[in-house]
C-alpha cells in the first residue's frame, strides 16, 4: 500500500476513532488487496461488541469511501458475527 494511500485512511479513521475510543475500542489496518479491499482489525471492545457489525458499516465503511472512493469494500479481519 502506497503511502500517500495510507495516509488517507488514517486521516479517515481519524475522524471516528474518538467515538471507538468513547467505547472501549479502536481499528487498525491490517491490509489493503489488490481488489481495493481495505481489511482491519477491530480492538478492544470493538472485537467483542455485538454492534460492531453495524458500526464498521454506518460509521468506519462510510467515512473511508467518503474520503477514498476508490475503496471498495471495508472488512474486519476480527469480527465474529453476532
Amino acid at each position: 500500500m502506497d503511502e500517500i494511500l495510507k495516509n488517507k485512511i488514517e486521516t479517515a479513521l481519524d475522524s471516528i476513532r474518538p467515538y471507538l475510543e468513547a467505547d472501549g475500542g479502536n481499528v487498525r489496518i491490517v491490509e489493503l488487496t489488490s481488489d481495493m479491499v481495505l481489511k482491519l482489525e477491530l480492538l478492544g471492545n470493538c472485537g467483542s461488541c455485538p454492534m460492531s457489525t453495524m458500526t464498521l458499516k454506518a460509521g468506519v465503511e462510510e467515512a473511508i469511501k467518503r474520503a477514498i472512493p476508490e475503496i471498495t469494500k471495508v472488512e474486519a479481519i476480527n469480527l465474529t458475527a453476532a
